[in-house]
């Protein structure tokens, strides 16, 4: 008998077994919570805070056991990714205008844009507004600072047909406006996404 008894634990236990692994892979029940997934947040992040038709937007954090450090941290990224985005912009406005260009070549013309590009987004970096701002702790005592900046595209694309002004070679022939209307409408293709 104890035999049986053994025989019959032992096709108790594979048929428990075959019916487990032909069970559906899809648990209905299962929940971010129950698989051990923590919801994070991402403060100055979201729609709200990409670039769009009037404005360039970036966000950034920055971590550190030191709160200003943090902040600091948090700024020079934000900064730096602003900067991409509008040097980005600039590019591509400048290699729609620098064929209207009368001198050298489109490859020149492009440097020149670029090397006044920087120069510009350089100083308006400092202008850049903060528009959101939020600074957490870790629970090993490191704090985290979130943060989004804007710059205005209008007042940027002021500042760039000033600095054109000034390039002796480009005064002579470049149409202002026409380079304002190129950078809005790519200004405006921000707003479409």
């Amino acid at each position: 008998m104890n035999k049986a008894l053994h025989t019959f634990a032992l096709m108790g236990a594979t048929t428990a077994l075959l019916l487990t692994g032909c069970k559906s892979g899809k648990d209905t029940s299962s929940t971010p919570e129950t698989r051990g997934e923590v919801r994070i947040v991402e403060y100055c992040s979201g729609p709200e805070f990409l670039t769009n038709g009037e404005y360039f937007r970036a966000s950034a954090t920055g971590t550190s056991p030191q709160r200003e450090i943090a902040k600091k941290i948090a700024r020079q990224n934000a900064e730096a990714t602003l900067a991409r985005a509008v040097e980005a912009t600039v590019e591509i406005v400048a290699e729609n205008q620098a064929t209207q260009l009368g001198f050298g070549t489109t490859e020149e013309a492009t440097s020149k844009f670029n090397e006044l590009s920087r120069t510009i987004v350089n100083k308006k970096l400092t202008g850049a507004i903060t528009i959101c701002q939020e600074l957490t702790m870790t629970e090993g005592k490191k704090y985290i600072a979130y943060l989004a900046i804007e710059l205005s595209g209008g007042e940027l694309a002021d500042a760039y047909v000033e600095g054109l002004k000034q390039e002796e070679r480009i005064r002579a022939e470049y149409n202002y406006d026409q380079f304002k209307d190129t950078f809005e409408e790519v200004m405006s293709t921000y707003r479409e996404q």
